[in-house]
């Protein structure tokens, strides 16, 4: 029997361990799993079964969406000429998504679900000819009645609609909202989700995307899932702030794109219709892209862009975000840019949602002690905005935080803008943020009890799947 035991540990091993080296590009990860698979006998070859394999396979990725070739971009592509560093970004990002950057686009900010969600219901019951819609989260109360119901309306007067939920974040068993919306008459299915529990991915891989097309015309995207906790006016405890943007213009091809790939992935069906596709005409005059990014082949894209924007940094860049555990490459690049004398400002909120991503971040941040970043925590509400600028001539909007979890396990939509009037318009609503933030410094972090950072840093080694 031990004989037995001893031949299956061997292959076992040995089979991760032939699948890690042909498949995992990170040294250290690489070397994690191999370890664990040869030194926890059959129970390490299960954990990679579950967590070390990457099993999304995107049927709709570069298949050509018939609809992508459709309508026209207004003008000539966009770009920053006459600032060299923006100029050496915008080259960059589009190396790295080969989309191009956009111009003629408006950029409307919304602050928090008061403002946000009377708009985006509003170009709901305004549409004409198509709904795209997708959410994170989508809660069955009064924020997620009023879209239900403007919805269910939409799709009996004509216009044809498409709801796509994440598997996990609006409930794994079977949530209200998406039997109401089907009940309705709604299209409407989730990402990612198999009522089979060994095959469901369930944390991991989730569609962190908050998107909303009217018409292939006007979109909403940004970091507002649906839910009374965005707004002041209904939530009762545990209220989130967050941003939300309102596009016009060619950019909203770009989510257009994103939400058609994801559609066809959980669906099989392609949406190639002129509906969703129609002429876009030139509404503003903000150069615009839009980043997809996933644990597919859009891996590593947005991180390798916030990179990028560190690097080009002349002046200051600032980051608001609610999750804030970047990995070494980001801290390089954060830690060269302090050395040109670049003003680097992070905001986060005092107190997250999730009480171990506050022990890890803090932990995470001693190992920024030698570092003089500029770190602020804001008091409530929990401050769920996703938030970049750099220098006053760039700005990133969108659904990823800085964490693991978005830059590498989910699948996320970011917006980088070149203007600086919108930029100064984000940096005006920095600074309001800051005004009622702490500082937090390197001192204040290292004075904590020992007990507390151990508990910490024990918390940080989860940092691959936070």
């Amino acid at each position: 029997m031990q004989i037995l035991l001893a031949t299956v540990q061997v292959l076992l091993a040995g089979a991760v361990t032939i699948h890690v080296l042909l498949r995992k590009s990170d040294v250290r990860s690489a070397l994690g799993w191999i370890g664990v698979a040869w030194l926890s006998p059959v129970l390490g070859a299960v954990l990679y079964y579950l967590f070390g394999i990457n099993r999304v396979t995107r049927r709709a990725l570069h298949l050509g969406m018939p609809g992508r070739e459709r309508g026209s971009v207004p003008g000539r592509l966009a770009g920053p000429e006459d600032v060299p560093n923006m100029r050496a970004l915008a080259a960059a990002s589009l190396r790295v998504t080969g989309s191009p950057l956009t111009g003629g686009n408006l950029v409307s900010l919304l602050q928090g679900g008061d403002e946000a969600y009377p708009a985006m219901l509003a170009a709901i019951h305004g549409a004409q000819h198509s709904i795209a819609l997708a959410s994170y989260i989508f809660r069955n109360d009064a924020v997620g009645n009023s879209f239900v119901e403007a919805l269910i309306e939409a799709q009996s007067r004509g216009i044809v609609v498409r709801v796509l939920l994440d598997g996990i974040g609006s409930g794994y068993i079977m949530p209200a909202v998406l039997r109401r919306l089907q009940a309705g008459g709604v299209p409407a299915t989730r990402f990612l989700h198999t009522w089979v529990p060994w095959r469901m991915p369930f944390i991991n891989m989730r569609n962190h995307k908050k998107l909303l097309i009217i018409d292939g015309a006007t979109g909403f995207t940004g970091g507002i899932n649906i839910g009374a906790e965005n707004s002041a006016r209904l939530a009762s405890q545990h209220r989130i702030d967050d941003v939300q943007a309102r596009v016009e213009g060619p950019i909203v091809r770009h989510l257009m794109e994103s939400f058609a790939d994801d559609w066809s992935f959980a669906t099989g069906e392609t949406l190639a219709e002129d509906i969703w596709w129609p002429d876009l005409e030139s509404k503003g005059a903000i150069p615009a892209r839009g980043i997809g990014s996933g644990p597919d082949a859009d891996l590593d894209k947005l991180e390798t862009i916030l990179g990028a924007a560190l690097a080009q940094a002349r002046t200051r860049v600032r980051i608001v975000t609610p999750y804030f555990l970047p990995d070494q490459r980001l801290q390089f690049a954060m830690a060269q840019a302090r050395l040109r004398g670049v003003v680097v400002e992070i905001l986060l909120p005092a107190e997250s949602n999730w009480p171990f991503m506050d022990w890890a971040m803090h932990a995470h941040l001693r190992f920024f002690a030698d570092l003089p970043l500029g770190v602020h925590l804001s008091p409530p509400p929990f401050d769920h905005s996703k938030l970049m600028t750099l220098d006053g001539e760039w700005c990133l909007i969108g659904s990823s935080n800085w964490d693991t979890r978005s830059l590498r396990l989910n699948f996320e939509f970011d917006l980088e803008c070149y203007d600086p009037a919108l930029t100064a318009e984000l940096d005006a609503l920095i600074d309001r943020k800051l005004a009622r933030a702490r500082s937090l410094s390197s001192e204040q972090l290292m004075s904590d009890p020992k007990w507390i950072q151990l508990r910490d840093a024990a918390t940080r080694l989860l940092l691959p799947y936070l």
